[in-house]
């Protein structure tokens, strides 16, 4: 079986450069955007925000609020469970010289959000929040480790405080001029500038879409993400089934 050579189709394969990995954090942080509103719409509460989740705890053991201390709880815990998974699929493959080492990851987190935008309209367990929680905290996890390892942790997709940061400093040196000529001149770099916009912007954007498609449709919005990352994940893992030929 030959596959079409897209680009798209390439984004969680073995040969890397910084294009390749540089798209796959766009597609990546646009699901992170998704994500996040659906989860925090369905039940009001966001699952890629470990920062203010952690302070949420902390504030929540003075205030009372025990509901929101155990939702944290469980939220972080499963956070770093699947930063955990990510690191032991992606070690298990590269020991193995494995070119799906990306792909496994995409594929677990493709069909845990899935099963999340199939089944949980049908779930009527009242406390289905936390396990919607946990399945997508367990996913953001997933998804921060994997870009960590893809951009040898130069960019992140679940969050934007740092990319904000980011963005805050090359506009600075962008706006600093250079008075003296014997010095070290400083330098933005566009293209960088260029690429933090993009991946906050994508959040945005999949937030947004992430919010009206849920009001408009329920879960069932997540079958999109889920889907795309399907499409990235599966043509690396065809590499490696006996029977396929290319």
């Amino acid at each position: 079986m030959t596959l079409p050579d897209w680009h798209l189709l390439r984004l969680a394969g073995a040969a890397r450069d910084e294009r390749l990995n540089r798209h796959l954090a766009y597609l990546l942080a646009w699901v992170a955007g998704v994500l996040n509103s659906v989860g925090f719409v369905a039940v009001g509460f966001y699952t890629s925000h470990m920062t203010g989740i952690t302070a949420g705890v902390a504030d929540q053991l003075v205030l009372g609020g025990g509901r929101l201390v155990g939702l944290g709880l469980v939220s972080i815990a499963f956070f770093l469970l699947g930063a955990m998974a990510c690191a032991v699929q992606f070690n298990w493959a590269r020991r193995r010289a494995r070119g799906d080492r990306f792909a496994l990851v995409l594929l677990t987190e493709a069909v845990l959000v899935l099963v999340v935008g199939g089944l949980a309209d049908e779930v009527t367990w009242a406390h289905r929040e936390w396990l919607l929680v946990a399945v997508l905290c367990f996913v953001m996890g997933q998804q921060n480790a994997l870009i960590t390892k893809v951009s040898e942790a130069t960019i992140r997709t679940t969050h934007v405080t740092g990319m904000v940061t980011d963005i805050g400093i090359e506009l600075g040196k962008l706006a600093y001029r250079n008075r003296l000529a014997d010095a070290e001149p400083v330098r933005g770099d566009r293209g960088k500038l260029w690429m933090l916009s993009a991946l906050v912007g994508l959040f945005f954007l999949g937030g947004v879409l992430g919010a009206v498609g849920y009001v408009a449709l329920g879960f069932v919005v997540l079958l999109v993400p889920a889907g795309l990352l399907l499409l990235v994940a599966v043509p690396p893992l065809l590499d490696h089934v006996p029977w396929t030929v290319r």
